[in-house]
């Protein structure tokens, strides 16, 4: 009865604790969007204003004649796909190969590829941004997309954990009926990864879609720009005019995609967060 008493407060605790953390992740949204519809006396009013008199729609109609924000989400929609998809394809074949090829030095080869995630990204920014210069890719998408074609480590290391539950026997099985490797990847392990596949593609594509640092070393043309410059832009720009409706309204547009997909997808990063739990 005692013990039950004591579960019981810890649960009310553990309740009201995450309902405080929860009320100081939401606010900063539903300040972005309440104030996409104020006008700017109710955003610097006192006591804050959090539901406007009137929603006012007209930020939205704005922001698509103040800033090239469609070209920006073409780059950013662009970008993203190729990676993701291509980028998504090479992962899974090095994993596989990782996971249940047997070649010299695979290990050896696997702990350098899985190293280069403890050289930070600014140690090799200036190099990088060197080399780009040299093949005449500075402002283009190029080097936004080019490197990631190669596949990312993190999904390599998850794919390979995630690999190593699936039996062995299932390739021996493969080659004995004739199937390549590539067959036997296409046809057997893959369907088998979707579902961890699926996951990371999330997390790769949102990362990818939010990144700010590489776009504005490479890209200067206001026409090859991401959503993320042009919303930078946007914020230096008007914030000296005071105008933060129309800057929340074109952060509030950038932030949908991100936000529809964790709604429609929210199960399978949950997952993927479950998954590497486990094999960690």
């Amino acid at each position: 009865m005692l013990s039950a008493k004591r579960i019981k407060i810890s649960d009310i605790f553990i309740f009201i604790f995450i309902s405080i953390g929860a009320v100081f992740m939401i606010a900063p949204l539903a300040w972005t969007v309440s104030t996409s519809f104020k006008t700017k006396a109710e955003v610097f009013a006192l006591p804050p204003v959090w539901i406007p008199e009137t929603f006012d729609f007209i930020k939205y109609v704005e922001i698509w004649d103040k800033g090239p924000l469609l070209s920006g989400i073409q780059n950013s929609l662009f970008i993203t796909l190729c990676v993701t998809v291509i980028g998504t394809f090479t992962s899974s074949l090095a994993a596989f190969s990782f996971a249940k090829l047997r070649f010299k030095h695979r290990n050896t080869l696997f702990l350098i590829l899985l190293s280069s995630l403890m050289i930070p990204y600014p140690a090799i920014m200036i190099p990088q941004f060197i080399m780009f210069s040299e093949f005449g890719w500075v402002d283009t998408l190029k080097p936004l997309i080019v490197p990631g074609l190669f596949g990312n480590i993190m999904m390599i290391f998850f794919l390979r954990q995630y690999l190593t539950s699936i039996p062995g026997a299932i390739i021996e099985a493969g080659k004995i009926d004739g199937a390549s490797y590539f067959g036997i990847f296409a046809r057997i392990i893959f369907p088998l990864i979707r579902p961890a596949v699926a996951a990371q593609v999330i997390l790769w594509f949102m990362a990818i879609w939010n990144d700010y640092l590489a776009p504005i070393i490479y890209l200067n043309s206001p026409e090859k720009q991401t959503l993320q410059l042009v919303i930078a832009n946007f914020n230096a720009t008007y914030a000296i005019q005071t105008d933060y409706p129309l800057i929340m309204a074109a952060s509030f547009v950038a932030l949908l995609p991100m936000l529809l997909i964790f709604l429609v997808f929210q199960k399978q990063i949950i997952e993927s967060v479950a998954i590497s739990g486990v094999k960690g």
